[in-house]
C-alpha cells in the first residue's frame, strides 16, 4: 500500500479530530459555567433558587461525567455517502457534539442518522460508498481501515475516496486483552446491531455460543436505550447483573466510556440492597439453595412465632381472670396473617389481642366499664405493652433466616419440603457467619414474606387517644414497646429506610442467565415487573443442573412481556484452532452446544499435555511459554480444590513476581488485583464472561468432576482463551 496515501489520509483525519477535541473542551467549559451557575442560585434567598441551583448543578455534573468519559476513543467512525443524499462526510462517535454555530459536527453511535454505520453491507449499503473506521490513541489518530460499499455509485459520483487498511475489525480482534472488557462501538456488526437497537418494550433475549459478543452487545444496548429514552430509563434506574464482582469490574469501563454512567452494576451476591456476598456454596449445597422449594421453605419460616417469644399472657381485671393461651395465640396469628405479610400487621397486633381478651370479660363490673375503658387500661398497662411486643416484634430477614441455623426450627418448617440429608448440608453451609452469593436469594424471599415494618410519620408519632390511626393509638404504643423491647439488648430498632417497593427498575440486563437459578430468577423477577428486559445467555454453558426448573421460573419472572428474540452466529473471540478443540470437546461429552463460526485463525492449535506427574512444574513452564508469546492476561483455570494451592505456586515463582497478583486476590474473586498485573489464578465458574490472551487449564478432568454441570463448566473454560490454551492432564 502507498505510504504518502495513508499518512495523507491519516493527516487529514487528524485535522477534523483536532477540531474535535476543541470542540469537546469548550463543550467542558460550558457544562463547568453551568455549574457555577446553578451554585450562584443558592445565594437567590429563597427555595426556588435552591431548585434551580440543585437541576443546573445535576445536568452540568452529568455532562462533565460524559465528556470526560469520552475522550478515549471519541471519533471512531467516518461515512461517505451518495453526494445526491449527503455530500458531506458524517462522522460517528461516543457521544454527539455541535460545532460554535450549533451544526452537528459529531453524531453519537446510538443516533439514528449513525444506524447505517453498522447495517450498511456491499449487498445492502444504504447509500454509503465508504465506510471509514478510526483507529485512535487518546487523541491521536494512528491508522484508518476502509471498506468501498458501493463501487458503482463511486465510479458515478466521480469522487476522490481512496480505500485504505485490511479490515478494523480483524484489527480489534487481534488486540491484546488487559482486565477490563471495552467497548466494540467502532467494530459492531450487522447482526449485533437489530439487537442493540431492538425495540424498547418487552423483553429483547440474545444468544449465541461462547465469543459471539452477547455481553457487550447487551452493554451498547442499555447505552442505546438510555439515548433513546432517558427520562424513563434514567429516571427508573437500569439494573444490570452479572455471575460475580470479578465479571462486573470487568465489564465497568464499557458504560462509561460510551458516556453513561446512570446504571446499576451488581453481582448475583449484591442484588439486595444492603448486602453483599461474595463465597458460593459448596455445588450440593448450591443446588439445594437455588430449588424453587426454598420459597416454600421461607415463607414458612417467615410465618413462624419468633424463638424465645412468650407463650401465653395473663391479667386480672374486675372479676375476670382473662388469658391469652397457646390456642387463642395461635388463633390470632392465623387471622393477622390471612391479611397479609407478617410486618405490615404491626398495627394490629394489639387491636387483635385486646379483641381476643375483650371475648373473655365476662362479669357484670368489666362489661359495665365497656371495652373503651378496658382498652385503655390495657394500653396502660406495661405487661401488656412488653407481651405485645415481644410476641410480635418486627422482624428482618436475616434474622429469619439465622432460626433456620437450629436443627429442631429447620426440621419443624421444613417437613415435606427439604429432605433429612438436604438438612443436613443446610444446617453445615449456615455454620458459616458470612452469607454466600446463594443466601442472598433466600433473604430477599424473607423480605418479601416478612414484608416491610409500616414507617411511622411525624403526625403519627404526635397522635394521641384520637383514633385518627386504624386501631386507635396502639400503632404508637406498640412501635414504643417495640423500642424499648429492643434497646436493652443493644438492638435499637428502625424502619428499614429502604423499602421492598423501591426495589422496582425501569431496565433489567441479566448476563451468564442461563445460570440463574429458580430462586435468583425470583429474586431478579421482583426487580423487574414492570421492566423491559434485555436477558443474554447460552444453555450450553449453563451451571445449573435442572434447566425446565430454571426454565419455569424465569417464564414466572417475564410472565406477559412480549419477547424478541435475536441469536448471534460468530465468534469473534476465538482463534478458530481453539474453538475448534473446545466444539469437538462439547461434542464428545454431549453437550448440546450452539456452535458459532469462529472467523479468525492464528495457525496455532492448543497445547494438550498428558501424562503430567509433576503439576506445579508443568504449570510454571507453560505459564512462562504463554507470558513470552502473549502481551495480554494470562488465566490459570484450575479446580475449586486446588486454587489455594496453584496461587501459592504463583506467588513463590520469582519470574512472575511482577505479574502475580496478591494472595489474597486469587483466592477471594472479590478483590481486584493492583498494578498491571497479568496472571490470575481462578476457578471455572470464575471465569464465566472473561477472556484472557492466553489459558492453562490444569487438571481438567477434575473440573469437570466437581459438579453436576462440570462438563459445561469445562466447556466455557476452554472458550476463555483468545490466541494461546494448553490443557494439563
Amino acid at each position: 500500500m502507498d505510504e504518502e496515501l495513508v499518512e495523507r489520509e491519516v493527516a487529514a483525519e487528524q485535522a477534523f479530530v483536532d477540531r474535535v477535541y476543541v470542540q469537546l473542551a469548550a463543550s467542558a467549559e460550558q457544562a463547568q459555567a453551568l455549574a457555577k451557575e446553578g451554585h450562584s442560585r443558592a445565594n437567590l434567598g429563597h427555595e426556588g433558587g435552591l431548585v434551580e441551583r440543585d437541576a443546573m448543578v445535576f445536568q452540568a455534573a452529568r455532562r462533565i461525567a460524559q465528556l470526560d468519559a469520552a475522550h478515549e476513543g471519541l471519533v471512531f467512525g467516518r461515512l461517505d455517502m451518495d453526494p445526491g443524499l449527503d455530500p458531506e462526510p458524517r462522522y460517528v462517535g461516543r457521544i454527539g457534539l455541535r460545532d460554535a454555530n450549533r451544526d452537528s459536527l459529531l453524531i453519537d453511535w446510538r443516533a439514528p442518522a449513525a444506524a447505517v454505520f453498522y447495517q450498511a453491507t456491499a449487498a445492502e449499503p444504504h447509500a454509503v460508498i465508504r465506510r471509514r473506521v478510526l483507529r485512535c490513541a487518546g487523541a491521536t489518530v494512528v491508522g484508518v481501515e476502509d471498506e468501498l460499499l458501493d463501487a458503482e455509485a463511486l465510479d458515478q459520483s466521480g469522487a476522490d475516496l481512496p480505500i485504505v487498511g485490511e479490515g478494523a475489525l480483524m484489527a480489534q480482534l487481534s488486540r491484546a486483552r488487559d482486565r477490563s472488557m471495552h467497548s466494540i462501538v467502532a467494530t459492531i456488526q450487522a447482526e449485533q446491531d437489530k439487537a442493540i437497537r431492538a425495540p424498547g418494550k418487552g423483553v429483547v433475549s440474545i444468544s449465541g455460543g461462547p465469543g459471539t459478543g452477547k455481553t457487550v452487545v447487551a452493554l451498547h444496548r442499555a447505552a442505546y436505550l438510555l439515548y433513546t429514552d432517558r427520562r424513563r430509563y434514567e429516571g427508573g434506574g437500569v439494573l444490570i447483573v452479572g455471575p460475580s464482582g470479578v465479571f462486573m469490574r470487568y465489564i465497568a469501563r464499557v458504560l462509561p466510556s460510551l458516556g453513561e454512567t446512570a446504571v446499576a452494576l451488581r453481582s448475583l451476591g449484591e442484588v439486595v440492597d444492603g448486602l453483599r456476598a461474595t463465597r458460593h456454596d459448596e455445588p450440593a449445597v448450591a443446588d439445594v439453595k437455588g430449588s424453587e422449594r426454598m420459597a416454600e421453605l421461607m415463607r414458612r419460616a417467615a410465618r413462624q412465632q419468633a424463638p424465645g417469644s412468650p407463650r401465653e399472657f395473663r391479667v386480672f381485671w374486675r372479676d375476670d381472670v382473662i388469658q391469652l393461651d397457646s390456642g387463642k395465640l395461635s388463633a390470632t396469628r392465623r387471622q393477622l396473617m390471612s391479611q397479609g405479610r407478617r410486618n405490615r400487621q404491626l398495627p394490629r397486633v394489639t387491636n387483635a389481642l385486646l379483641d381476643q381478651m375483650w371475648r373473655q370479660v365476662r362479669g357484670e363490673r368489666g362489661r359495665e366499664r365497656g371495652r373503651e375503658a378496658f382498652n385503655d387500661e390495657m394500653l396502660s398497662n406495661q405487661a401488656f405493652l412488653d407481651f405485645a411486643a415481644a410476641w410480635w416484634p418486627p422482624l428482618d430477614a436475616a434474622e429469619v433466616l439465622g432460626w433456620l441455623r437450629e436443627p429442631e426450627f429447620l426440621a419443624r418448617v421444613g417437613d415435606g419440603v427439604v429432605s433429612a440429608e438436604e438438612q443436613r448440608l443446610l444446617l453445615k453451609s449456615w455454620g458459616s457467619a458470612d452469607l454466600s452469593v446463594e443466601d442472598v436469594p433466600l433473604v430477599d424471599e424473607l423480605r418479601y414474606a416478612l414484608g416491610d415494618v409500616p414507617a411511622r410519620t411525624d403526625d403519627e408519632r404526635s397522635l394521641d387517644d384520637s383514633g385518627l390511626l386504624e386501631g386507635g393509638h396502639d400503632l404508637q404504643e406498640l412501635f414504643t414497646a417495640a423500642d424499648r423491647e429492643y434497646a436493652p439488648t443493644g438492638r435499637a430498632w428502625a424502619p428499614p429506610t429502604h423499602s421492598i417497593e423501591d426495589d422496582g427498575f425501569a431496565h433489567v440486563l441479566i448476563d451468564e442467565a442461563q445460570d440463574l437459578t429458580p430462586m435468583q430468577w425470583r429474586m431478579v423477577g421482583r426487580r423487574g415487573r414492570t421492566a423491559s428486559w434485555t436477558i443474554v445467555g447460552d444453555p450450553a454453558q449453563s451451571s445449573w443442573p435442572v434447566p425446565a426448573e430454571a426454565a419455569a421460573a424465569r417464564a414466572a419472572a417475564l410472565e406477559g412481556k412480549e419477547v424478541h428474540e435475536f441469536h448471534l452466529s460468530t465468534n469473534y473471540r476465538n482463534s478458530s484452532e481453539i474453538y475448534a478443540y473446545a466444539a469437538a470437546y462439547a461434542e464428545r461429552v454431549g453437550l448440546d452446544a450452539d456452535l458459532p463460526t469462529a472467523v479468525r485463525s492464528t495457525g496455532v492449535e492448543p497445547s494438550v499435555r498428558t501424562g503430567v506427574t509433576d503439576v506445579e512444574a508443568a504449570t510454571r513452564e507453560a505459564v512462562a511459554e504463554i507470558a513470552g508469546q502473549v502481551g495480554g492476561t494470562v488465566g490459570i483455570v484450575v479446580p475449586v480444590a486446588r486454587r489455594s494451592e496453584v496461587n501459592s505456586w504463583l506467588a513463590s515463582w520469582p519470574e512472575f513476581a511482577d505479574d502475580a497478583p496478591s494472595a489474597r486476590a486469587a483466592v477471594d474473586s472479590s478483590v481486584t488485583p493492583s498494578g498491571d498485573d497479568r496472571i490470575v489464578v481462578l476457578t471455572g465458574l470464575d471465569t464465566k464472561g472473561l477472556e484472557f490472551d492466553g489459558i492453562v487449564v490444569v487438571r481438567p478432568q477434575e473440573i469437570e468432576d466437581e459438579s453436576a454441570t462440570g462438563k459445561a463448566t469445562l466447556y466455557v473454560v476452554l472458550t476463555r482463551a483468545t490466541q494461546l490454551l494448553t490443557t494439563l492432564s
